[in-house]
């Protein structure tokens, strides 16, 4: 059984060690202790946004999933709010068991319980796979996103 709940700050350091071992991500994440009170502050500022909310997947009693959502209200469709889902990622080792499923299927319907219009994520464009699998769980490919690294 797969639990999607809020992630807890003794959470973070076994969300990092997911990220350090993604090598397609690209983000230069690690798992090292030293680096631990940068994601903590993170974590701090997350919990403190009334927009953002990040998760968990658990199974049996280990961390093996994330994400993040972040509810953003604009003046386009007559004032609606999206909800975006940011930095899905399930455990090397753990991926085709259903959790990525389960987490997203939460977002999907924590959208529904906010009243948001639509749901959206981006994904690196090299990650096909995560690609099949937005599709085959009713995402569809509409836009073409753009980044600037500032640091």
């Amino acid at each position: 059984m797969i639990e999607i709940r809020p992630a807890e700050r003794a959470d973070v350091a076994a969300i990092a060690a997911m990220f350090a071992l993604d090598t397609l991500g690209g983000h230069g994440d690690s798992a090292d202790p030293a680096d631990l009170p940068l994601y903590l502050g993170a974590f701090d500022r997350i919990a403190a946004s009334p927009n953002d909310s990040l998760y968990v997947a658990v199974l049996e009693g280990e961390v093996v999933g994330t994400f993040q959502t972040t509810l953003i209200t604009s003046l386009t469709g007559k004032g609606a709010s999206n909800l975006t889902v940011e930095a899905v990622h399930t455990k090397t080792g753990k991926r085709g068991a259903g959790i990525g499923e389960a987490m997203l299927r939460h977002a999907i319907e924590d959208g529904r319980r906010q009243g948001v219009r639509l749901v959206q994520l981006t994904s690196n464009a090299s990650r096909s796979d995560a690609h099949r699998f937005y599709q085959r769980l009713g995402f569809s490919q509409s836009h073409l996103g753009f980044k600037m690294k500032l640091r």
